[in-house]
């Protein structure tokens, strides 16, 4: 109570101070500061301290809290029209677009929303399209943002460009952060990383029995899923919950963008191997999260092939299995709706299929869940950089002042709670199971102790590469490594 209060008088002030540039005007919150930032992470200070850069902008697609949009450019997007006077941006992307060094990332599933009304007050969205460049250091930066998608019978939209007015342009960004945003939280997070887990949980608790060795292989990485899972239904996405009182897609909105990003829950794109190469993110070495995503899977593979090499000696085991192949189908036909169409199989028919699937399962609840939650209190603890609602239209003009930014960015009760909320999702648990680290024995006899062993060795030496690395890195990355991925979405 204190810490919202202090927060909400600063804030407060924060109105008034229309002299000031936003940066400015947001760090001079002495309160704030002293009570929120004093336990903040360095990543997050320099957050703070650094987001309007447009090298921060771009770095957040690659290796901030959510890494699953960015992807690299096959041709310009039919929805980007260049207004007159823009042939020279168009030039300068199709020539990065030759060079293979053009990415994109597209917001189309936000277009047609309905925005929320908080406190009869109504909130806006936009539905952005970025347009970044990756440079040879392996900065990836904005080359031109479009907010809307063009609609028959409306003027075309704006294009804006860093070469923009600042504020007009900061305007532009911030707008893609809060997309980002409602994108992460609810597509991202929730949906690919939660509520996927609980499709397996609830598979797996009606399907295989205690003794079966799948059950006992994923057990350890459904812990407290359901639990997780309910909280959030009551207290995130509920009526009158969190979304609906602060965040621009609560009101019904979040609802409607689940439905539609259940379409895209395809079976390459819990795969990394494959998602990365659909993405065009194979061979990018800026993208840490593709780099340690790719090894955590190859970790994960191998150990699962461990064990199920150990309990099914041929082929034929597998398709044999009546609880395998009833676990399977229920997974794909009941928990997601009929997935066969988006690649996801109904029965297992090889042990190599059977360690692939498996694979996926664990990877979904313990790395890919990790890649998307742990970054939530360095990156959304500055509410400029990730707004988690916007008050104001998206800009029909380049005539933006300070004014017009802080009208639009969140007032300070939205702001506080969205600080508040983010510090109990995104803070480090006291009391954690790491990946790997379950203390309970499920499997009995030496062989699945070997290899339990095997995969404990592996992360390990993966924990200290990665750390190596990031002892070289101005910004290091380390929501997956080992020690900090949770064993489950608990």
């Amino acid at each position: 109570i204190d810490f919202e209060a202090s927060l909400a008088r600063g804030l407060a002030d924060l109105a008034i101070k229309d002299s000031l540039n936003v940066l400015t005007c947001w760090n001079d919150l002495d309160d704030f500061n002293r009570i929120f930032w004093c336990g903040q992470s360095k990543l997050a200070v320099k957050v703070r301290d650094s987001w309007r850069e447009d090298a921060l902008f771009g770095y957040q697609f690659l290796n901030g809290a959510n890494p699953m949009l960015l992807r690299r450019s096959e041709q310009l997007p039919a929805r980007l029209m260049f207004p007159p006077g823009m042939e020279e941006l168009k030039v300068q992307l199709e020539t990065e677009l030759q060079r293979g060094t053009l990415f994109e990332v597209d917001f189309s599933l936000l277009d047609g929303i309905k925005a929320n009304v908080i406190l009869c007050s109504q909130q806006y969205l936009a539905a952005p399209l970025v347009m970044l460049k990756l440079q040879p250091d392996g900065k990836l930066l904005p080359m031109a943002i479009q907010l809307q998608l063009p609609h028959v019978g409306s003027p075309p939209p704006l294009l804006f460009l860093p070469t923009d007015p600042p504020m007009t342009w900061l305007l532009a960004k911030c707008w893609v952060r809060s997309s980002d945003f409602q994108m992460h939280e609810l597509q991202s997070h929730l949906l690919r990383g939660h509520l996927m887990a609980e499709v397996i949980t609830v598979a797996t608790m009606r399907c295989l029995p205690s003794i079966h060795p799948v059950f006992k292989l994923i057990i350890p990485h459904l812990r407290y899923t359901l639990e997780i899972n309910v909280r959030a239904r009551n207290g995130l996405v509920s009526d009158m919950g969190v979304f609906d009182q602060v965040v621009s897609t609560g009101g019904g909105g979040h609802v409607e963008l689940l439905q539609r990003a259940g379409a895209f829950l395809t079976y390459r794109s819990f795969c990394p191997p494959d998602d990365l190469a659909d993405r065009g993110l194979l061979g990018v070495q800026s993208s840490f999260y593709a780099q340690d995503a790719l090894r955590l899977w190859e970790i994960l593979a191998r150990y699962v092939q461990g064990i199920v090499h150990l309990h099914y000696k041929t082929d034929e085991a597998v398709r044999d299995d009546l609880e395998l192949q009833s676990w399977c189908r229920e997974i794909t036909e009941v928990g997601l709706l009929g997935a066969q169409d988006r690649g996801f199989p109904d029965s297992l028919q090889s042990r190599d299929q059977m360690s692939h699937f498996l694979t996926m399962c664990i990877f979904t609840c313990t790395g890919q869940h990790s890649s998307t939650h742990l970054g939530q209190l360095d990156w959304y603890s500055w509410v400029p950089n990730t707004p988690c609602t916007m008050r104001m239209p998206p800009p029909t003009t380049k005539d933006v002042t300070l004014e017009t930014v802080m009208a639009t960015l969140p007032n300070f009760h939205q702001a506080s709670l969205q600080m508040s909320i983010v510090w109990q999702l995104g803070r480090r648990q006291p009391v954690m199971v790491a990946l790997g680290q379950h203390q309970e024995e499920y499997f009995s006899g030496p062989g699945p102790k070997a290899v339990l062993k095997k995969f404990r060795e592996e992360l390990a030496v993966l924990e200290k590469e990665i750390k190596t690395r990031n002892e070289k890195l101005d910004m290091p990355y380390e929501y997956l490594l080992p020690s900090l991925v949770e064993n489950s979405v608990a």
